[in-house]
């Protein structure tokens, strides 16, 4: 399967004293702050102490930067130097690689409160693409200065260890949906999953609109498109769900999950 991806040249990311605040990301008038984000209890401060989200404030140097995205552009290229963390404050993201035979496999889809980038850790290049599948809008946190605060505490060290580990459970979720479910299994997981990320965030749990292709979703779940749409469709035969083209309305999650024995994680 052969997905076109129209990608956007993306401008560096330039982190600028106080003094030339027109250097910042558009979106930024001042340098933001994430003791006052609205975004915290599901974003990087969340386990933080209070002083150390202070101490995370207070760090001069730590100068991220707020960037807005257009859809379709890309954050950062498969192979990149890695450098930024990135949290999304809003849109919709996609992480993908390119498979020897030059196809995209989508490894991941990221909204508001998550983290991207952590796959450049290990070994400095990012080992995957990050696309916007929206208008979107992202902080850039520098890793170098992520480090120094956990230097000097350890609740700093303990929140990078589990943005690690969360990463990891993450790649063993697909797997499970790759190895152990049928294709219907598989997009009611996706569905119920999206579903239970988006009602944190204080959005519908019920009914939402897919910012992804039925060929992304595809392909992240190891599935043909004309399995997704045929999947879709007999959802809606099954009166589990309400699809108007990415429109969704799911009718009774319960149902949804009971037809499956899912477990929604």
């Amino acid at each position: 399967m052969s997905l076109a991806v129209l990608e956007a040249p993306a401008a560096p990311i330039r982190f600028a004293p106080r003094q030339t605040p027109e250097a910042m990301a558009p979106a930024a008038s001042s340098k933001p702050r994430c003791s006052n984000c609205h975004l915290r209890e599901l974003c990087l401060p969340s386990g933080m102490s209070s002083s150390d989200v202070m101490r995370l404030d207070g760090l001069d140097s730590l100068m991220f930067a707020r960037r807005r995205m257009r859809s379709a552009q890309t954050l950062y290229h498969e192979g990149e130097r890695f450098q930024f963390v990135y949290a999304v404050r809003s849109g919709t993201f996609k992480s993908s690689l390119t498979l020897a035979d030059g196809r995209e496999q989508v490894s991941s889809f990221h909204i508001a409160g998550e983290l991207m980038g952590l796959d450049g850790v290990a070994q400095g290049n990012h080992a995957s693409s990050a696309t916007a599948l929206e208008d979107a809008e992202v902080c850039a946190i520098p890793y170098a200065h992520l480090t120094e605060l956990a230097a000097g505490s350890s609740g700093t060290q303990h929140l990078i260890s589990r943005l690690m580990s969360r990463e990891i459970v993450r790649e063993q979720s697909l797997m499970m949906l790759l190895g152990s479910m049928n294709a219907e299994e598989r997009l009611a997981a996706f569905l119920l999953n999206l579903s239970k990320r988006l009602k944190a965030r204080g959005y519908s749990a019920s009914e939402f609109h897919l910012r992804m292709t039925r060929a992304e979703i595809g392909s992240y779940l190891g599935m043909t498109l004309e399995t997704v749409s045929r999947t879709f469709s007999a959802f809606q035969q099954q009166r589990l769900l309400e699809v108007d083209k990415r429109h969704i309305r799911i009718l009774d999650p319960d149902a949804l999950a009971g037809a499956f024995e899912i477990r929604v994680h």
